[in-house]
């Protein structure tokens, strides 16, 4: 079995559930490829000996270049901060890496374009981190769009909410400073993610209008109170390729919602529904039904459904969000393997970085913009 060696860089929330994916995808798929988790980056030596010796890392470094020049190093994966992806990409590509990167790929459409083409010149793997768009159920209802079980796609209204920042008293971190962030907030945190299942569910956006709210204007920072700087909450409405039309809410103060990714899906023929709160399930609407019998029905995730009998053979027993990352890991080793693009790479990562620019420009102008 060959080995595959893996580099994490980032020892937060997303670096713990790669960790946990890279250990397990190998049982849970028969992958190809026998990852290994090789070495682990983080910003000083000392937190970064302790993660990995908690997760089970065999090597350890607060430096993230000695990990990218490492020459037993087959593998980055990237879950840091927006404004460090950039230079870690490109110098994992200029070392012939294989490149993971979390979502938004990037800060700017400039940026992603430039780590989507540099990774297509050196022929190498590269993928983003769009796990939720990964569920048995959004999988299952992105198979019952193109069959056209449900008709053709003429609205979408999606959301992603959480309320990690509701409360004003909370200080401020890198999620709401634009210097180590984005000038989008919430847009490229969490709305990112609705975005991408637009595209995925819908199609390309052909235009949007956007509104964005900054509700709380100044936390407490490490010197004393500092600006918020970028955006709270927010909303779009779209006009897609096909015709379609859709709207977009996205917030990080959305009180008491902890995991609100949601979408609405309304075809000529019927309909879908999904929220992430109750990520085992999809709700479908038949058209054609006799009217006494028209009614949404429940479909609770099962053996036969995508991706679902390998992590259990239980009816109705569920996956969770660790899985998403564990689908995407074994994705990640099929794009090695394989030598072709699996969707999203970076181009995906691109194109959803092209919609939160227009967003920030729409915001700004008050005005539509064409994509």
């Amino acid at each position: 079995m060959t080995q595959l060696r893996i580099g994490l860089i980032g020892a937060g929330y997303m670096g713990k559930a790669h960790t946990l994916a890279w250990q397990s995808v190998r049982t849970v798929f028969d992958t190809p490829l026998s990852p290994v988790c090789e070495m682990l980056a983080t910003s000083t030596e000392a937190g970064a000996r302790e993660h990995a010796q908690a997760w089970g890392w065999r090597r350890s470094t607060g430096d993230w270049q000695t990990l990218v020049n490492d020459p037993d190093i087959d593998a980055v994966v990237i879950a840091t901060p927006p404004r460090t992806h950039l230079p870690m990409v490109l110098a994992a590509i200029a070392q012939g890496k294989q490149v993971f990167c979390e979502k938004p790929l990037g800060c700017t459409p400039q940026e992603s374009l430039q780590m989507a083409e540099a990774a297509e010149r050196a022929g190498v793997a590269h993928m983003v981190g769009f796990n939720y768009i990964r569920t048995p159920a959004s999988q299952l209802a992105r198979e019952i769009i193109a069959s056209g079980e449900i008709g053709d796609v003429i609205h979408i209204a999606a959301e992603h909410v959480e309320d990690y920042l509701h409360s004003a008293q909370l200080p401020a971190s890198w999620r709401t400073r634009e210097s180590t962030a984005t000038a989008a907030g919430a847009l490229a945190d969490v709305g990112a993610h609705a975005i991408n299942a637009c595209l995925r569910m819908a199609g390309p956006i052909q235009s949007l209008v956007a509104d964005t709210h900054i509700v709380h204007a100044r936390r407490a920072g490490p010197h004393g109170d500092e600006a918020v700087g970028n955006d709270d909450l927010g909303q779009l409405l779209l006009r897609f390729a096909s015709g379609a039309s859709g709207t977009l809410g996205f917030s990080r103060v959305a009180a008491g919602r902890k995991m609100g990714y949601t979408y609405r899906i309304t075809g000529t023929r019927g309909a879908l529904a999904f929220d992430q709160e109750d990520q085992n399930a999809l709700w479908l609407f038949d058209a054609s039904r006799p009217l006494e019998r028209q009614g949404f029905q429940k479909i609770l995730m099962r053996p036969g459904h995508p991706d679902y009998a390998s992590f259990n053979q239980g009816p109705g027993h569920g996956t969770g969000y660790n899985e998403q990352i564990v689908i995407e890991a074994r994705d990640f080793i099929r794009a090695i393997g394989s030598g072709q693009s699996v969707w999203p790479d970076f181009r995906a990562g691109h194109e959803v970085d092209c919609v939160i620019a227009a967003a920030l420009q729409s915001a700004a102008e008050r005005r539509w913009i064409d994509l």
